[in-house]
């Protein structure tokens, strides 16, 4: 799995860019997208994934079901 940005949420604050461990987030058209095939969930770097747990707003930050 990966996490996914919901564009209709995102603040594009930056928060989840700068504690993305795989560099897999991105800001495009105003607003924060994560790369799936980049994302690692943060797995091996931490327990949990470190965008979910920066990000301001509830369910902006989802994991992707495949």
């Amino acid at each position: 799995m990966a996490m996914i940005i919901n564009g209709d949420e995102c603040t594009a604050c930056g928060d989840c860019e700068t504690v993305c461990p795989s560099h897999a987030i991105s800001i495009r058209s105003g607003v924060f997208r994560i790369d799936a095939v980049s994302c690692t969930e943060c797995e091996g770097d931490f327990d949990e994934p470190q965008c979910l747990s920066v990000c301001p707003i509830d369910y902006c930050i989802q994991f992707l079901e495949d």
